[in-house]
């Protein structure tokens, strides 16, 4: 393969990863009322832009990313009448947090096995786009949706309640994706364990099992981390959780992780069987 059709197929992919983490940020499973929210892994795409590409090429399409959330969150702006505030907005909660997804990729080479590698990398991202947005409310926005006493504290936890579900989800997917597809090549392949062959319906029975898993991690992160911050005033409030009807909240959740858990182990016996006889 050819320079010229490297360099078009690496922005053609890097396009349409931008594209799908552009729809997974709109998608929101939880919108906090003062902002933030908690997607499907969305920043995700542009970490595996990263890994296959290289931190430069990550970090130039996760700043393409930043200004796409900007033009998306655009309203956010109209909080502030000076340019001070407006440049530190634009730096702080978008070009700077999402640039540094381009960060992600840098275990690859460091870290042997890729599930690892992808969510270590998951996990830095995420923590250091929490702490651009810990010191954006700390400093311009305290005074406006946090409070000035207190603010760095308040924007601690503030943050905290879309950042922690978003970064379990995020590193969850990353294991995920990491153990069922081979991304170091020039085109995606499913992983298969050296030295056999995974039939066909076993690899199947598998992928479902783990979506089954993850689909009841996010249900009840998306649940759970709406009850962290009250709705009226913003504020994050651990009394949303005790105050909770067990019938609204806590049962759905455990009917939703028993489902899925006894879902997988049943796939994952049936795989298993399948396994056994094709050896």
């Amino acid at each position: 393969m050819n320079t010229r059709t490297t360099k078009t197929r690496r922005l053609v992919e890097s396009a349409i990863l931008l594209a799908i983490a552009t729809v997974l940020s709109e998608l929101a499973l939880v919108k906090l009322p003062y902002g933030g929210s908690v997607t499907l892994a969305s920043m995700l795409p542009v970490l595996l832009i990263a890994y296959r590409h290289g931190t430069p090429w990550g970090l130039a399409c996760g700043l393409c990313y930043g200004v796409l959330q900007q033009l998306l969150g655009l309203s956010t702006l109209s909080y502030f009448t000076t340019w001070q505030s407006i440049v530190a907005i634009v730096l702080l909660d978008y070009l700077i947090a999402f640039a540094v997804i381009g960060l992600g990729g840098i275990f690859r080479h460091r870290v042997v096995r890729q599930p690892a590698a992808l969510s270590l990398g998951a996990l830095l991202v995420c923590i250091l786009r929490y702490i651009c947005h810990v010191i954006s409310g700390a400093t311009v926005w305290a005074g406006l949706s946090i409070p000035t006493e207190a603010a760095l504290l308040y924007s601690l936890a503030y943050n905290a309640t879309y950042m922690l579900p978003e970064t379990i989800v995020t590193v969850l997917l990353a294991v995920y994706l990491g153990s069922v597809l081979d991304f170091t090549g020039s085109t995606l392949r499913r992983r298969v364990p050296q030295g056999r062959t995974a039939p066909q319906n076993q690899g199947f029975l598998t992928a479902l099992a783990g979506f089954s898993v993850l689909g009841a991690t996010v249900f009840d992160v998306a649940m759970i981390a709406a009850r962290l911050q009250n709705g009226e005033t913003g504020e994050f409030d651990w009394a949303g959780l005790a105050g909770a009807p067990f019938t609204s909240l806590w049962l759905p959740v455990i009917i939703v992780s028993g489902a899925a858990l006894v879902l997988a182990a049943m796939l994952f016996l049936v795989g298993r069987r399948i396994q056994k006889k094709s050896v």
